[in-house]
């Protein structure tokens, strides 16, 4: 009806550039852009401010908005128009087939690969590729279809030194890590440009079904540093995964109580995080010193007392407290390099029952004044 008046523009840009058929596609509205295609003056490929075409926001569409019989079936109307480029980068060098990878569109993806004018390994401005981005999404299927191709390199680093095996784990994608895992070309050891291998981040994450995978590579140092010089199993303990803590401790090659550029060992993080079990799984491995000072002079016990916990409630915190206090090694008062002992963490942070734990100590001082008195 809309349409049928002369004075309507049917290819009007709004102020982001946008005509209506680049909505109506973003949308999975197959009828309103068949209507659209059928009008003379409508541009199939007009690129918004932002440089992405009709196909580029229909590539991005992920098929719990809208049936895959509909996105197929726009697809295929913007394919039969000769104007429509299929790899034409938007203004952040992404194009719709990274996109589609990204969104988990396997049809849309083996569609666009069976096109010779498509890149199947563009990178974009980031220097991600459709593989990267497929990684990241977990479509087992769409990383197939891309190795499939000789032209698509599995192991591409980005601009952050990241390849498609690191953003499979980031992800916690089994699957696809095992795909990945499979090639003889991926190296599943190779640190990004903060020094972080894939178990790192994985560690740190989770599943700890990834850790496992990963840790079958015998190429994979589980005990390697980061830039920061913080261990698979210092993340892990930080992290609270502490089924990965278990797998880690269980390989002999991993130090576990190696300090990090702060000093902080596992243990530390382990208390700062609230982890109880975490926790208690390094009390019990011979090498581990539970009163460790880092370099502003904190002690894991200090940690625990005074840091919020993001996994657990206060009675893990408390636990953790006795833990700690059970060790012989540990002072209950250590004051940390400005004087702040944990009582005074505790009591600052309103953590009452920390407090009595801790006042219950005879050694622990009710009136030691910090470095400002």
């Amino acid at each position: 009806m809309v349409l049928g008046r002369k004075e309507v523009n049917p290819d009007i840009r709004d102020n982001s550039g946008r005509t209506p058929l680049s909505y109506a596609t973003e949308a999975g509205f197959e009828d309103v852009v068949k209507t659209l295609l059928g009008r003379e003056g409508v541009n199939p490929d007009m690129r918004d401010n932002s440089g992405r075409t009709p196909l580029s926001y229909v590539a991005a569409r992920r098929h719990w908005y809208c049936g895959m019989r509909e996105l197929r079936g726009i697809v295929k109307m913007l394919l039969r128009r000769q104007e429509v480029n299929l790899d034409k980068p938007d203004n952040s060098g992404r194009t719709p087939l990274s996109y589609a990878a990204e969104g988990g569109s396997e049809r849309l993806v083996q569609t666009l690969l069976g096109r010779e004018e498509v890149n199947p390994d563009a990178p974009d401005n980031s220097g991600r590729t459709p593989l990267s981005h497929a990684a990241e999404g977990g479509s087992e299927g769409v990383v197939k279809a891309l190795l499939g191709r000789e032209d698509v390199n599995p192991d591409d680093l980005d601009n952050s030194g990241r390849t498609p095996l690191w953003y499979a784990v980031k992800g916690g994608h089994e699957g696809v890590a095992k795909i990945l895992l499979c090639r003889e070309d991926v190296n599943p050891d190779k640190p990004d440009s903060d020094g972080r291998t894939p178990l790192s981040h994985s560690a740190e994450r989770g599943p700890a079904r990834v850790v496992k995978t990963l840790l079958g590579r015998g190429e994979v140092n589980p005990d390697a540093p980061d830039n920061n010089g913080r261990t698979p199993l210092s993340h892990a303990a930080g992290g609270g995964s502490e089924r990965v803590v278990k797998t880690l401790l269980g390989r002999e090659e991993v130090n576990p109580d190696a300090p990090d550029n702060s000093g902080r060992t596992p243990l530390s993080h382990a208390a700062a995080e609230g982890s109880e079990r975490g926790v208690k799984m390094l009390l019990c491995r011979e090498g581990v010193k539970p009163d460790m000072r880092g370099s502003s002079g904190r002690t894991p016990l200090s940690y625990a007392a005074g840091r919020r916990p993001r996994y657990s409630g206060m009675r893990e915190l408390r636990g953790i407290v006795k833990m700690l206090l059970g060790c012989q090694e540990v002072n209950p008062d250590t004051p940390d390099d400005f004087g702040l002992t944990p009582l005074w963490y505790a009591v600052t942070e309103g953590y009452e029952g920390v407090a009595k734990i801790l006042l219950d100590r005879e050694e622990v001082s009710r009136e030691k004044p910090d470095e400002d008195g």
